[in-house]
């Protein structure tokens, strides 16, 4: 039997370091699932493990590719599930770690099929998204796909307000002449695994202040320079990210810097209350609070594999 070890939790509640433990307990290598910790370019403001966290233990799927690529999630389903087989030849253990849930879904429950969508009409989407902005890409779905936009506008609705999400609904819908939704929850590939899902979890408050803090450490640590860098490109999808909009605002004179700092924080935390509420779905997860002795979570993941 092979077993994903998969650890899940909002930003900034401490699944690297217990990433790292855990990889160093069943001396196995961790694959990543932070969509935003892919690209080379983003270091700071992705909070992508430091030097001494990767020489830890082995990492996959860190700055593996670039803003300038188009990689989704489907993508992503693909490339990782090749590198989880090829880990479980040496190992009953794999660990997967991340706070981007569509990803996790992806990996332990098989994603939805979708056809080629032609580069131009992707192309045509994303210069009519930067001309005429978000409000034409919830148009699009709303007469494309009305259904799902219901769905959506009901159950989800800061999806609408996410362009890369959008972005994506729009070309399917175009590029293949049939709603978004008529691609969804086709029949799933069966994993040869069993996940063990792991979620850390925290008072509000502690959530919310572990997050302020690690926002001033990223502004130390030269997340402006970054951004400044960055600024040219900041119409890729990869870089409509918490941490880079804002201080994008502060470069095109819409927010003071103080501002936009408050600003990283604010929707940072609002990203970590919906990554909460992602994560809560899955009633197979087994949720302890962040500062729990690393010994009560091997001994539950002993347990299962018992």
């Amino acid at each position: 039997m092979k077993y994903l070890i998969t650890i899940v939790g909002p930003t900034a509640i401490g699944k690297t370091a217990l990433s790292i433990a855990l990889a160093k307990h069943f001396n196995c290598e961790i694959i990543s699932c932070d969509s935003r910790q892919f690209f080379k370019e983003m270091t700071i403001g992705t909070a992508v493990p430091n030097q001494e966290e990767l020489a830890a233990a082995t990492h996959h799927f860190i700055q593996n590719k670039s803003i300038f690529e188009n990689y989704t999630v489907g993508d992503y389903e693909k490339e990782a599930l090749v590198k989880i087989e090829e880990l479980f030849q040496n190992n009953d253990f794999v660990i997967l770690i991340g706070g981007s849930g569509l990803y996790v879904d992806a990996i332990l429950k098989g994603f939805d099929e979708f056809p080629e969508i032609n580069p131009e009409v992707r192309s045509e989407v994303n210069s009519n998204y930067e001309k005429l902005g978000i409000e034409y890409l919830q148009e699009q779905l709303k007469n494309l796909d009305p259904d799902y936009f219901q769905k959506i506008t009901l159950e989800n609705p800061q999806t609408l307000q996410n362009p890369q999400r959008m972005m994506r609904f729009t070309e399917v819908c175009i590029g293949t002449g049939k709603p978004y939704s008529s691609f969804l929850n086709q029949k799933k590939n069966n994993r040869n695994f069993t996940p063990v899902l792991i979620g850390l979890e925290a008072d509000r408050g502690v959530i919310y202040n572990r997050i302020n803090q690690r926002v001033d450490i990223m502004m130390n640590e030269g997340l402006l320079e970054e951004a400044r860098a960055l600024y040219p490109n900041k119409a890729l999808n990869a870089l409509q990210t918490v941490g880079y909009r804002e201080l994008f605002s502060y470069f095109d004179g819409e927010f003071t810097l103080p501002f936009a700092v408050e600003e990283i924080k604010k929707n940072t935390r609002r990203f970590s209350k919906r990554q909460l509420t992602w994560f809560k779905r899955n009633e197979n997860t087994k949720w302890f609070d962040y500062a729990t002795e690393r010994e009560k979570i091997i001994d539950y993941i002993n347990e299962i594999v018992k």
